[in-house]
């Protein structure tokens, strides 16, 4: 039978005879040069988080979230205690090494370990965290945990169509568009229509070493200001 090809360069139907599945994520922390991702815990972070999302009185961080804005820390940490320790949905907060405090949050959802698949979603990032290099290694530890540790084929990333911010997050980042699903929800009394974005195992080896090379002190100036831009470093590793 001939070999067909999907419009991303992937085998259609290609057969798996050593696959085993993957392994659920749990609530294992990491850590790297600029943050810690850590298992969200009501005691730990509700203080800081609250007031790192009080940096935004707006509330626009909340826009394209299902849940929030939180009012009071006591709502924030009700919030808190439901979703902590739910292993279908592992939550985690993201502690920014340059302060020393937990100034964002970030989940796997829709774990799917017979399938290989598995997605980052809730991701809230107060603006202290935004368009640091800790937002950016904290995905990068997730993501690596996903392929390195846990054996995933799939990694997911979707957002509401209008998300603008977030659509360039996931391309920045080296995830792939895939499709538009129209319809696909209702949240905070509107229609959501939902962009599907992924990377694959077999894009994760040269995804790594462009996100090595980003996170290297070198690739950093004397105000922290970055030298090369991941987009630009994952465009050279994929030739």
């Amino acid at each position: 039978m001939t070999e067909r090809i999907n419009d991303h360069g992937q085998p259609i139907g290609a057969p798996l005879p050593d696959w085993q599945g993957a392994r659920l994520p749990g609530h294992d922390g990491l850590t790297g040069r600029y943050c810690r991702v850590e298992p969200l815990d009501a005691a730990r972070h509700t203080a800081d988080l609250f007031a790192a999302f009080c940096q935004d009185p707006s509330g626009a961080i909340w826009t394209y979230i299902p849940w929030g804005p939180f009012g009071t820390e006591t709502e924030l940490r009700a919030w808190i205690q439901g979703a902590s320790g739910v292993d279908a949905q592992p939550y985690f907060a993201i502690v920014n090494g340059a302060s020393g405090r937990a100034e964002g949050v970030a989940s796997y959802m829709r774990i799917k370990p017979e399938h290989g698949v598995i997605e980052v979603g809730g991701i809230t990032y107060a603006p202290s965290l935004q368009r640091t290099p800790a937002a950016t290694e904290a995905m990068f530890l997730m993501m690596a945990r996903v392929f390195n540790d846990l054996g995933y084929r799939r990694y997911e990333w979707k957002c509401d169509a209008l998300n603008a911010p977030s659509c360039r997050a996931a391309e920045r980042l080296g995830f792939t568009y895939e499709g538009l699903f129209r319809q696909a929800v209702v949240y905070k009394g509107r229609n959501r229509d939902t962009a599907w974005y992924a990377v694959l195992d077999s894009e994760w080896p040269r995804l790594e070493a462009a996100y090595a090379e980003w996170l290297d002190p070198g690739n950093f100036d004397a105000e922290g200001q970055q030298k090369q831009s991941l987009s630009k470093l994952i465009a050279a590793h994929r030739g």
